[in-house]
């Protein structure tokens, strides 16, 4: 039982991240490129329609976490307190910036408003790629110093940056310069997703040099890609070991370099999904590549006091995995059909939808 719910919060943690992705990446697209009024509307448009839906999903992954693996939701609740906070207060001003900048046609207010959903959504997507970066490296568990714990075993604290800026340190902090790495490979993914979304749900002006940007990206993306696998091994030597153990976990890889080399033939596309396609393998192939280095684990601790946290050792009890079991495939059931109806109300171009009036 604890592969299933740990299969089906990643799967669901994936589909958050393709989705509401794409409305952080539409966040950062109007941030930096969308100059005229008409395509910062229509911008806004195709994150504003969906992003509250979207965020379920979100919802859906939290409550599962603490229904299946409560000590592991426990400790990163309290470990990761700081930065949840700010990625809360960010959701929040991306949201307010959506609904907002539509209510008056004064300038200074729509500018306001722009700002806040363009800035919001691009130091979420650098948050949580922070996070997930925290999650690969590791964590000091126990608040382990000089060999003494400052705290039970599966607990932690992090500050936002330790003195030393390293991932190697004995006490390092959320921000460091592992984490802005795998922070920065999140926001180029996203911005590139959001571009593709943009492309697919809008008639913009822009649409035709967004292809290009995405392009662009693309390379930056390569490099960091490249670059991020160099100083895994630093960090962590035996990063790549799963992947030899394991030979079948290597199609996650695959799926990520897949949507990786596509993306470098999008200015030969055709259609416009097949952009959108590719980013979201980019993403999913990402988000599996990262726990399948990890699994069974599902946060590393850098002490040699406390071990790992694993989905055997945080899970609860069979009985209650049993039970929810039952009630998940009614939740799952009703979150399918809430997202088939709202994408099937939304399909087709935004421009004239009616959002924000």
């Amino acid at each position: 039982m604890e592969v299933f719910w740990y299969i089906a919060i990643a799967l669901v943690l994936a589909v958050f991240f393709i989705l509401d992705g794409y409305d952080f990446g539409a966040g950062i697209i109007h941030l930096f490129f969308a100059k005229k009024e008409k395509d910062k509307e229509v911008i806004a448009k195709s994150a504003g329609l969906f992003w509250d839906s979207n965020e379920v999903w979100l919802v859906a992954a939290g409550g599962m976490l603490f229904m299946a693996f409560p000590t592991f939701y426990a400790s990163v609740f309290s470990g990761f307190y700081l930065p949840l906070i700010i990625v809360l207060w960010l959701i929040i001003f991306r949201a307010i910036g959506l609904e907002f900048r539509g209510q008056f046609k004064y300038q200074m207010w729509k500018d306001i408003w722009d700002a806040s959903f363009g800035v919001s959504s691009l130091l979420l997507a650098l948050f949580f790629g922070i996070a997930l970066g925290n999650v690969v490296r590791g964590v000091n568990l126990g608040g382990v110093e000089n060999g003494a714990s400052a705290y039970e075993g599966h607990y932690f604290f992090l500050p936002l940056w330790d003195s030393s800026f390293s991932p190697l340190s004995d006490t390092p902090g959320i921000i460091d310069w592992f984490t802005i790495i795998i922070g920065l490979i999140s926001v180029v993914t996203l911005a590139i997703h959001g571009a593709n979304w943009v492309i697919l749900k809008t008639n913009s002006s822009i649409n035709n040099k967004l292809t290009g940007v995405v392009f662009k990206l693309n390379i930056v993306l390569a490099a960091l890609t490249v670059l991020s696998l160099i100083v895994w091994q630093i960090v962590n030597p035996n990063a790549l070991n799963n992947f030899i153990e394991r030979p079948y976990l290597i199609v996650f890889p695959i799926v990520y370099f897949t949507g990786l080399i596509g993306l470098f033939f999008i200015k030969k596309f055709k259609k416009e999904n097949q952009g959108f396609l590719f980013s979201t393998l980019l993403i999913v192939g990402g988000i599996t590549s990262s726990l399948a280095s990890l699994f069974p684990v599902i946060l590393p601790s850098i002490n040699n006091t406390h071990e790992h946290l694993t989905i055997y050792n945080t899970a609860a009890e069979h009985y209650g995995l049993s039970v929810a079991f039952n009630w998940a495939i009614i939740g799952f059931i009703l979150l399918i059909v809430y997202f088939i109806v709202q994408k099937r109300l939304m399909g087709g171009k935004v421009d004239k939808m009616d959002y924000g009036h």
